[in-house]
C-alpha cells in the first residue's frame, strides 16, 4: 500500500473527469470515472458512493472490490445509514463497527476497514463516499483529506443538477415548519420567520425589504405554488388590522402531498389506457366470432383465439402488476424465503414463458451453484418481468440470454438482451413507479412503467437486490443477486 495517495496519477485523471464535464458529460458515467481514478491513486481495494434519499441509501456507483454492491440498499432501518449521515463529515471507521448485513457482507470479503465522507450541500446530505480496505495499514497517509475533496466534488455535481440525483425522490430534505412572512401594502416583506427562511432558502436578510418571493392568494383562500427548484409551497394569507394595509401569509412545503397527488393522477391515466387496449382487441375478436362465425375459415377462427388468448394473458399480467405495485402484497409475500436450485427454478421459470418470448431465451447456467435464498413464485415473476422487458427492447428474433454464476456469498442470475440499451442516468430511474423512459419513447414502447418497479421490491424483500446497466456491446444488462441459501 503507498504512503501517500498517488497526487500526480489523481491530479492527472481528476483532469479527465473534469474534461468529461465540460465536454457535456454527467451524471453517473462521471461519477463512476471519478471513482476509477480515484480507487488506485489511494491504494484502495474499491470504491462506492451511496445516494441518499427519504427512504435510506442505495449503492449507485462502485469499483474494484466494492463493485458486487451496485444497487444495494440502505434502508433508514440499517444502523449503517444512521452511521454514514451523522457524526464528523469525513471518518475513518473499522466495517465491524457496523451492525447487520451490510457488517457480514464486508467482512466476508475481506474488507475490513473504510474511510467515509458525506457529500453535502448546505449542511444537507446528499450521499456518501468510501474508500475500503483490507486491512487496518490500508489507508494512504493523507487519504482522508482527499476523500473529503472528492466528496465536496461530488456534491457540486449534485449542486449542478446534471444527470444527479439518480433517483427521482432526490436527496434527503427534512421536514419543515410552517413559514411566516408578514408583507406591507407595497408587497415587501417587513417580518420572515426562521421556517420562512428553511423553506424558501432565502434569508431573513435576503428577504427584508425585498417583494415576497411568491404571489399570495386573496385573504381566505389558499394557493399552490411552484418554486423554481420544482418544490411546492401551499400559501394561506390574511390582513392584519391597524394601519398599514399589512397581511400576512403563511406557507409550508407540501411537495410530497403533491408528487402523491400527481402519482394518484398518473394511475389513473396509464391503467385505464393500459387496460384498455387488451379489452378493445378482446371485444373486437370476440364479436368477429360471434357475428362471422360461419363465413370464417377455421384457420381464421383459430387465429382469432388465438390473439384473444395472448390479450387475455397480457390483461392477466398487468392486473397483478397493479395489484402488487399497489400493495405491499405479491408473489411469495408471506412465504418464508428457502434455499432453492437457482439453475432448476430458472428453467422453470422460462418454460413458462410464452411461447414466442421462450423460443428467443439463450440459457448459460452452469452445473453445481450453490443454493439462493428466495422463493420460486418470486423468481418466476422477476424472471417473466425482465425477459419481457427485454422483449419489449430489442429487435424481434434477437436472443435474449440468461446467465448465472455465484461468489462467496451471493448468487446471481443476468438478463442480457441485444436491444436500444438503456442510457446511464437511467438506470436507477427505470425502478420508479410509471417512469418510462423519455417521452418520446413512450408511444414505440408502451406499458404501464411498472414491471421493474415490482421486481425490485420482490427482490429486495428477500434481501438481494437489483440493477442495470449498459451492455457492453449494446444492449441491456439486468442483474438480480440473491443470498446464499
Amino acid at each position: 500500500m503507498p504512503e501517500r495517495p498517488d497526487y500526480a496519477a489523481l491530479v492527472a485523471g481528476h483532469t479527465v473527469v473534469v474534461e468529461r464535464i465540460n465536454s457535456g458529460d454527467s451524471g453517473l458515467p462521471v461519477l463512476t470515472q471519478l471513482l476509477r481514478v480515484a480507487q488506485p491513486a489511494l491504494g484502495a481495494a474499491g470504491m462506492a458512493f451511496v445516494e441518499f434519499t427519504p427512504n435510506g441509501g442505495r449503492v449507485i456507483a462502485a469499483t474494484g472490490a466494492a463493485e458486487w454492491a451496485i444497487g444495494r440498499p440502505l434502508p433508514l432501518s440499517d444502523p449503517a445509514t444512521a452511521f454514514l449521515m451523522q457524526g464528523p463529515r469525513v471518518q475513518r471507521v473499522r466495517a465491524d463497527r457496523f451492525t447487520g448485513n451490510l457488517a457480514e457482507e464486508l467482512a466476508r470479503r475481506g474488507l475490513c476497514w473504510l474511510v467515509a465522507a458525506r457529500a453535502e450541500i448546505g449542511g444537507r446530505a446528499v450521499g456518501s463516499l468510501h474508500a475500503l480496505h483490507p486491512t487496518s495499514d490500508g489507508e494512504a497517509t493523507g487519504e482522508s483529506a482527499v476523500i473529503g475533496y472528492l466528496a465536496t466534488c461530488i456534491a457540486h455535481m449534485y449542486g449542478d443538477q446534471t444527470g444527479l440525483p439518480v433517483h427521482g425522490d432526490g436527496p434527503v430534505v427534512a421536514a419543515l415548519a410552517d413559514g411566516l412572512a408578514v408583507v406591507d401594502g407595497d408587497g415587501y416583506v417587513r417580518l420572515w420567520n426562521p421556517a420562512a427562511a428553511q423553506v424558501t432558502g432565502r434569508s431573513t436578510g435576503q428577504a427584508l425589504g425585498q417583494p415576497l418571493p411568491f404571489p399570495l392568494p386573496p385573504p381566505g383562500q389558499v394557493l399552490d405554488h411552484r418554486l423554481p427548484d420544482g418544490r411546492w409551497l401551499r400559501i394561506t394569507s390574511g390582513e392584519l388590522p391597524g394601519p398599514g394595509a399589512l397581511r400576512v401569509a403563511t406557507f409550508r412545503d407540501v411537495t410530497d402531498q403533491q408528487h402523491r397527488d400527481q402519482e394518484r393522477d398518473l394511475f389513473v391515466a396509464v391503467t385505464s389506457h393500459e387496460l384498455r387496449t387488451p379489452v378493445t382487441v378482446i371485444k373486437g375478436y370476440a364479436n368477429t366470432l360471434t357475428d362471422h362465425w360461419d363465413s370464417l375459415t377455421d384457420a381464421d377462427r383459430r387465429k382469432a383465439a388465438r390473439v384473444i388468448g395472448q390479450r387475455a394473458n397480457e390483461l392477466a399480467r398487468l392486473v397483478d402488476r397493479l395489484l402488487s405495485s399497489a400493495t405491499d402484497f405479491g408473489p411469495g409475500a408471506e412465504t418464508p424465503p428457502a434455499a432453492l436450485d437457482l439453475v432448476e427454478a430458472l428453467r422453470s421459470a422460462v418454460a413458462g414463458l410464452p411461447t414466442e418470448l421462450r423460443q428467443r431465451i439463450v440459457l448459460d447456467l452452469p452445473a453445481g451453484l450453490p443454493p439462493a435464498l428466495g422463493d420460486r413464485a418470486d423468481l418466476a415473476t422477476v424472471l417473466t418481468e425482465l425477459t419481457t422487458n427485454a422483449d419489449k427492447y430489442s429487435p424481434p428474433g434477437s436472443p435474449i440470454g440468461i446467465s448465472a454464476d455465484a461468489d462467496e456469498h451471493t448468487v446471481a442470475f443476468r438478463v442480457v438482451d441485444q436491444g436500444i440499451g438503456i442510457r446511464p442516468e437511467h438506470v436507477e430511474r427505470a425502478f420508479e413507479r410509471f417512469w418510462q423512459g423519455e417521452s418520446g419513447d413512450r408511444r414505440r414502447y408502451p406499458g404501464a412503467g411498472l414491471g421493474l418497479y415490482l421486481v425490485r421490491r420482490i427482490v429486495e424483500r428477500r434481501n438481494g437486490w437489483v440493477s442495470l446497466r449498459p451492455g457492453a456491446g449494446g444492449g441491456t444488462v439486468a442483474e438480480v443477486r440473491l443470498p446464499r441459501g
